[in-house]
């Protein structure tokens, strides 16, 4: 065995030591030796403990550019554990090349993949992920990480989507949604929004009438006049500043 070999045994153990300080100096000793060490750590991906993970998904970050083709490989292990700490890595690394892999990926069968790939995409922040994230709406086991990813990549044609996912049946789905519309600002969510404010969760309502007021149009003043009334005082805040900043001033009694 070469030194430098016996050198990355060393540092793969001590990633497993109970020495948060010595695991931070491997992984930062590993991720500076480059390609060398991608294979190794890769081999890792399927660990039981979640630190070593971590750890072995830092050590692939700090390798940078080098590691996305293996990453893009690991992508397609048999291992769905493989695949998926791929997938986080990749997110991490926000490199063009994963895209539409990672785009692919929300189809994965498994769950645990598909977030992960989803969740990558809202790091990578790339307009052109947004259709693959609008289908992940229809999917149960990720439709809320993909409503918040799509209110970080605000774009019109996540409208009829997010418009679907707030007249639906999940709340947090809802909360993304209502703030993602704002978001986009495209009108053609104003009556979606502004029936939003009769919602049950009260982010709901604030979301919705805190994206109303970015959307501009004043014909929603009726909508939220009476929220001034509700129940919730982030609400009330809210509906006070989303009146105001549409020029709507109390009647003198």
């Amino acid at each position: 065995m070469s030194d430098s070999d016996r050198r990355i045994e060393q540092l793969l153990a001590a990633l497993r030591d109970d020495n948060e300080a010595l695991r931070d100096h491997a992984v930062a000793s590993l991720g500076q030796m480059g390609p060398s060490v991608i294979e190794q750590l890769i081999g890792l991906f399927g660990d039981d403990d979640r630190v070593i993970r971590e750890a072995v998904r830092q050590a692939l970050v700090q390798v940078g550019p080098d590691a996305v083709e293996p990453l893009l490989e690991a992508l397609c292990d048999d291992e769905w554990a493989v695949r998926e700490q791929a997938a986080i890595a990749l997110g991490r690394l926000k490199d063009d090349r994963a895209l539409q892999p990672l785009i692919a990926a929300i189809k994965d069968r498994d769950g645990a993949v598909r977030l992960a790939a989803v969740e990558a995409l809202e790091k990578i922040g790339d307009p052109r992920a947004v259709e693959g994230l609008m289908e992940a709406l229809m999917d149960q086991t990720v439709r809320e990480e993909a409503a918040r990813a799509l209110k970080k990549i605000p774009d019109p044609r996540a409208v009829d989507g997010l418009l679907n996912g707030l007249a639906g049946e999940n709340w947090i789905v809802k909360r993304h949604a209502a703030e993602a519309l704002g978001l986009i600002g495209d009108l053609r969510a104003l009556q979606g929004l502004a029936q939003a404010l009769q919602d049950e969760d009260w982010l709901v309502r604030r979301n919705a009438a805190e994206s109303l007021a970015r959307l501009g149009d004043r014909q929603v003043v009726g909508a939220l006049v009476p929220l001034l009334e509700d129940e919730n005082d982030m609400v009330r805040e809210t509906v006070e500043g989303a009146l105001a900043s549409l020029g709507w001033t109390p009647p003198r009694e």
